[in-house]
């Protein structure tokens, strides 16, 4: 059976790389003694794929990944036995069956919705200009790792949040596709906003319908 796993990463595990998270389920689950399937050869991998690495130092609520086992398990009791040997950073969400025959969870990520928490005071009307005038933008040139690539079509949506007390922060979806994808950092920057001074929160993953 294939099941595909929602779970929020938090705390200090968002320090944690991708490699690192696909080591820790590979652990959980076999401490849960789920029975994993395993690829062939000479090196047999487990079959678990994470749908879209997450960047150092965000959290999130709704990570996705897709695990293999050899036999037919509930639901319910494939997170009963796993959440008992995770971390308390890792919260399973939801667990649900997928078609076997299912393209790979990766190629069906087209993109991604952050919220940014801005941990130094803004002018909230000075920001809300600034998004407006970055989504008017016919191109937003920048360079990553020395090649340079246009980030405005990379950025899908950018909404202003102005609470009560003052206290001022984004939601954002960018584009999450295999060489296309959007980063909150670089979206940051242009904004004018030092990166550090801002912490960004994965709230989903947006796939294929």
């Amino acid at each position: 059976m294939r099941a595909r796993i929602t779970f929020a990463k938090q705390g200090a595990l968002k320090y944690t790389g991708h490699l690192d998270l696909h080591r820790l389920w590979e652990r959980a689950m076999r401490r849960a003694e789920l029975p994993l399937s395993y690829s062939q050869g000479f090196h047999p991998q487990p079959k678990i794929s994470i749908a879209s690495a997450l960047p150092l130092g965000f959290s999130s609520r709704g990570e996705v990944l897709d695990a293999r086992f050899n036999t037919e398990i509930p639901a319910d009791e494939i997170k009963s036995r796993l959440q008992d040997n995770l971390p308390k950073d890792i919260q399973i969400v939801k667990i649900e069956t997928v078609d076997e025959r299912a393209p790979a969870l990766q190629t069906q990520v087209i993109s991604a919705a952050y919220e940014v928490r801005l941990t130094e005071p803004i002018d909230g009307a000075e920001l809300t200009q600034k998004v407006k005038a970055l989504m008017e933008a016919e191109s937003l040139p920048r360079e990553r790792r020395g090649k340079p690539y246009d980030l405005r079509p990379l950025i899908e949506m950018i909404n202003v949040i102005t609470q009560p007390n003052g206290n001022v922060w984004l939601r954002m979806t960018l584009a999450s596709r295999e060489g296309a994808t959007g980063r909150p950092e670089e979206v940051l920057t242009v904004l004018d906003i030092e990166p550090e001074y801002a912490r960004v929160e994965r709230l989903r993953l947006i796939f294929l319908s």
